[in-house]
């Protein structure tokens, strides 16, 4: 294959991975089996990056500090392309590959997290093998990038600089049908909020009591009303997450976790202090103490217009999946099952490129990465029409063939949107004046 130089780029990426397409499974396989939750990835992470030490990269671990983070690399001079790797797995979504709702307890991959780590690692290596082949200075990076799914890992990672000298990131995201996703991630500020106050018989004695439970009533009473007077695509959610006794004593300690999000960094950050704000009047109203812990933060995504357009010009090359009997059964069955929302139709090609930018309602540690290096993801359909992520369906086609389909699909795609950016590097220099500033060449 690699001596047949009178291949187009397209057809040597796909030749490339169907080559491979049985390893990359098997790579998928030995993460959905064993899936780690977030900052716990040992063995997902360590599989991944020996795979791509068997392709020739150079891997460094601890990035950041962290210690399921890795970078896998290869090549030297000319531009540097990354690709942003993730498998982490959700809590308690552990399911059978199996169109009926089956857990298996603990831990599953919801989201398709080993279906999106071997994508990128598969992309990575055909865009090395076309560069090889044809003499194409560059480095490619596979970056291992843990705890997405608690939005930390690439923050953390950003935020130390790992990404400084990329040209391009690169990443893509399981979701029920074929795109580039052109959509404005959510700005999100993370935030727990804890109070402390004096406990108490709540009959014999309720005026020695300073009630923590009563604090954090009083502080989402106060968000509740504050919902009227912020920006309409502003979303403020809450749980309670802790309270001590029984009814009969007054709480001396109580806590809620809140999610503020909104389409901009700066709605957000107003919108999270004004709720700062209620929890200390709450707890000035009830003679507590509060304190508010910053669990994490992301800004909104970065849109690029030319990444956006070069990729989708790559997707529009390459056929989206086709599908047998048994996987539209499957489909057919997990749809009646999970009562998925498509009308009987399972699967389609790919999705126009949006002339606007489209705001989502969720959010992601790959937005920090956007504002410091031009980034694009794309979406594949690794599961059926209507599939939620963060749902037991999601976790069957994640292990099956039908998430297999949309890994390889997604891998082909990035890799021949890569293989643009490395051979024209004027098209990198339009990427960067529109991110503004000098491209990393």
């Amino acid at each position: 294959m690699l001596e047949k130089k009178e291949w187009t780029a397209a057809e040597f990426i796909a030749e490339w991975i169907q080559e491979h397409e049985g390893e990359m499974a098997d790579i998928s396989d030995v993460i959905f089996r064993h899936p780690e939750v977030s900052m716990q990835e040992k063995e997902s992470s360590r599989y991944l990056a020996e795979r791509l030490e068997e392709k020739g990269f150079e891997t460094t671990w601890g990035l950041a500090g962290l210690e399921t983070a890795f970078l896998a690399e290869w090549g030297s001079e000319g531009p540097v392309i990354g690709f942003l790797a993730e498998y982490d797995a959700l809590p308690g979504l552990g399911q059978e590959v199996s169109s009926q709702y089956s857990p298996t307890g603990g831990a599953g991959h919801g989201c398709g997290h080993n279906l999106l780590g071997t994508a990128c690692a598969g992309a990575a290596c055909a865009l090395k093998a076309w560069m090889e082949a044809k003499k194409i200075p560059g480095t490619v990076q596979v970056y291992g990038c843990p705890a997405e799914e608690i939005v930390t890992g690439k923050i953390i990672m950003n935020k130390a600089g790992i990404f400084d000298g990329l040209s391009a990131a690169v990443t893509w995201h399981p979701f029920d049908r074929n795109r580039v996703s052109y959509d404005i991630w959510q700005a999100q500020d993370i935030k727990n909020y804890k109070f402390f106050g004096t406990a108490a018989h709540a009959s014999k004695h309720p005026e020695m009591g300073r009630s923590a439970l009563d604090a954090a009533e009083l502080m989402n009473v106060g968000v509740n009303y504050l919902r009227e007077h912020v920006e309409d695509d502003v979303r403020m959610h809450y749980t309670y997450t802790n309270t001590d006794g029984p009814a009969n004593i007054v709480p001396a300690y109580a806590s809620t976790n809140y999610f503020i999000r909104s389409a901009k960094w700066e709605r957000t950050q107003d919108a999270s202090e004004r709720v700062d704000d209620c929890a200390r009047g709450a707890a000035l109203m009830t003679g507590t103490r509060v304190e508010i812990e910053r669990v994490t933060c992301n800004r909104e995504m970065k849109l690029n217009r030319t990444l956006a357009e070069i990729f989708y010009q790559a997707m529009r090359q390459i056929p989206t999946p086709e599908y047998t009997k048994e996987e539209l059964d499957f489909a057919a069955q997990i749809s009646g099952a999970a009562g998925l929302d498509n009308g009987g139709t399972y699967f389609s090609g790919l999705e126009p490129l949006e002339d606007e930018p489209v705001r989502l309602s969720i959010g992601t540690d790959v937005s920090d990465v956007s504002h410091t290096v031009p980034t694009v993801m794309l979406s594949a359909a690794a599961m059926c029409k209507g599939t939620p992520l963060h749902h037991w369906a999601a976790t069957a086609q994640a292990g099956m063939s039908i998430g297999k389909k949309g890994m390889l699909y997604a891998a082909e795609c990035m890799a021949l949107g890569c293989v643009r950016l490395v051979q024209e590097p004027k098209l990198l220099e339009q990427v960067w004046k529109e991110h503004g500033g000098s491209a990393n060449l």
